[in-house]
């Protein structure tokens, strides 16, 4: 046993030795080098993106909240509210109401928390996803949760606006955002998008703010209750219809000029979530009940 340890031993310090006898340019050193900068380099990424992931979530999750007093007209870019005053999002987000919704029902779901259900990871989830059939997944995203967190502001006189978070497929990349609607829950009071990867220039003029202005009063549903809103290919003509009250225009939204897929993935994702696999049930059940007119 012993002159096996001494064996060992001898062989583990010749290999020492010969590396350190070895030119410092030799192939041997060079693969040493490289292959304990990897690890040091590996271990030091790994351990800053561990540190940082808890920054990055609150990074994320107050961007959202951002976007949703903005669309809700809570907010604007300086960071003033709609007096002119400057408050903190904490401060301007308590005066949004948030539930979690069963969509197939349309009921609110109290055994789950809005302030942290994650309804992307849920849709990954088998036990709270559902898979979308090809023929109804016109938005184009195969599956999604079962479950979604909306928000309302309520004023004097009952429900003021009413956000719902949408998604859906574009060119290049799915386009998460949300939606606002005054207390009808069918004039528009805005859209926005927090997460999306379309083509700079083109597509992505989503989140470009003159074209999102167009969305501000334009309605939601037509006068059957299906989703009618869309974005067209060109330029929305105001005066067709004018004065019938039953102008086209009124549920247009001019295109996104050189992306006409981006253009018409807004609309699917549109027609999806006020449709009956999204919202539907929900914003029946708000009329039902009288929240909403």
């Amino acid at each position: 046993m012993q002159a096996d340890s001494h064996s060992n031993g001898g062989t583990q310090s010749g290999w020492i030795a010969r590396i350190r006898n070895a030119p410092q340019n030799s192939t041997g050193n060079i693969v040493m080098v490289a292959v304990a900068l990897s690890i040091v380099c590996s271990v030091l990424v790994s351990g800053t993106a561990v540190l940082l992931r808890p920054l990055q979530l609150d990074n994320e999750k107050q961007n959202r909240q951002r976007i949703i007093l903005e669309v809700a007209g809570l907010l604007d870019n300086s960071g003033q509210d709609a007096s002119g005053k400057e408050q903190s999002l904490e401060q301007l987000f308590s005066q949004i109401e948030a539930h979690v919704v069963e969509l197939a029902s349309g009921e609110y779901v109290d055994t789950l928390d809005p302030a942290t259900f994650d309804a992307q990871a849920a849709s990954r989830d088998p036990e709270l996803a559902v898979e979308i059939p090809a023929a109804r997944d016109i938005a184009n995203i195969v599956q999604r949760a079962k479950y979604a967190t909306v928000y309302m502001v309520r004023g004097e006189s009952g429900l003021n606006t009413l956000i719902l978070p949408v998604y859906g497929y574009g060119l290049w990349s799915t386009m998460y955002g949300f939606l606002a609607f005054e207390g009808d829950a069918n004039t528009i009071k805005g859209l926005r998008f927090y997460q999306q990867a379309e083509t700079p220039g083109l597509g992505g003029e989503v989140d470009n703010p003159r074209w999102r202005a167009q969305w501000q009063g334009k309605l939601a549903f037509g006068p059957d209750g299906e989703p009618k809103i869309e974005v067209i290919r060109g330029v929305v003509d105001d005066r067709a219809g004018a004065g019938d009250g039953t102008s086209a225009a009124r549920y247009q939204v001019d295109g996104l000029a050189g992306s006409t897929l981006t253009g018409r993935g807004v609309t699917n994702l549109m027609h999806y979530w006020l449709g009956d696999e999204g919202f539907g049930p929900y914003l029946t059940r708000l009329k039902a009940t009288g929240e909403v007119q």
